[in-house]
């Protein structure tokens, strides 16, 4: 097992705001759906194990049976902004890395992970510590992105791979992550001793105000895709956008909202 300090990651972060705009508003409006599948304990301690900038933390915070809530992230960027923001006192928020939590044998009443398992190396230990770290009979639940569930994002890859193929692997994914298929992520929590597990998959709409919303998230925002972007000569860069804006409109001469139904898996299990 890696330490915290070595901990690989397939996620490249670009500061807080920039996660907000391209992923963070889209964590917090599936936060909801995910707890209402989850479950939440009638009191205790939890664990948000990957908390980012706090979507399921805040949501959690909703929760007043609760005693206290534990975040954790690898990003010291992503933690510090969750702390700015808090305001409730049962929240506490640190550094650490979701394959070695840092936390003793069945200390939570509740452990969830929204959105974090797909990027990290080695989602089974993981899932495993997730268990380890639950009382018996508590739930832990997980949920990822649908490698097939996010349009409006396969609509911005493909018109990239079309334009400038050597995107492919400059930030442009090169195929489907793991867990992100049907029975995947059940399967890991099963292997993990979870007991009871059920999968189901939540909807959420992905809706952008206009082309600008849509665009500059995703090219100003995380990963690697924005470090190939500005380092291509302005003509190519402006070609790219010119096709981007003519696949989002898609034959409307206006430009305006658009919405985008987007999948995540998502799955549920108790500690035997």
């Amino acid at each position: 097992m890696w330490s915290v300090g070595e901990m690989p990651s397939n996620f490249v972060a670009k500061g807080a705001e920039a996660y907000e705009a391209s992923m963070g508003r889209w964590s917090r409006r599936l936060a909801a759906p995910f707890l209402k599948f989850s479950g939440v304990p009638t009191s205790g301690r939890v664990l948000d194990a990957g908390c980012g900038i706090g979507s399921l933390t805040f949501a959690l915070s909703a929760c007043a049976q609760l005693d206290s809530i534990e975040a954790l992230d690898f990003e010291d960027q992503f933690v510090e902004a969750l702390k700015s923001r808090a305001t409730d006192a049962r929240i506490t928020a640190r550094r650490g890395d979701v394959c070695a939590l840092p936390y003793r044998n069945g200390e939570f009443d509740g452990v969830y992970s929204l959105l974090v398992l797909h990027f990290v190396s080695d989602a089974r230990q993981a899932v495993r510590e997730m268990h380890r770290v639950l009382r018996s009979g508590a739930l832990g639940a997980a949920a990822v992105w649908s490698y097939d569930g996010m349009p409006s994002w396969r609509l911005f890859w493909d018109t990239v791979l079309a334009f400038e193929p050597e995107a492919a692997g400059n930030g442009v994914p090169s195929g489907r992550r793991p867990l992100t298929a049907a029975g995947e992520l059940r399967e890991v929590f099963e292997s993990a001793g979870f007991a009871r597990v059920e999968e189901t998959m939540l909807t959420i709409v992905m809706d952008y105000v206009n082309f600008e919303d849509f665009w500059y998230p995703k090219v100003y925002g995380q990963g690697t895709f924005a470090a190939f972007f500005e380092a291509l000569p302005k003509v190519r860069q402006d070609r790219l956008r010119d096709a981007m804006r003519s696949a989002y409109l898609s034959g409307d001469r206006d430009d305006g909202p658009r919405e985008y139904a987007s999948n995540a898996w998502a799955v549920r299990g108790a500690r035997a």
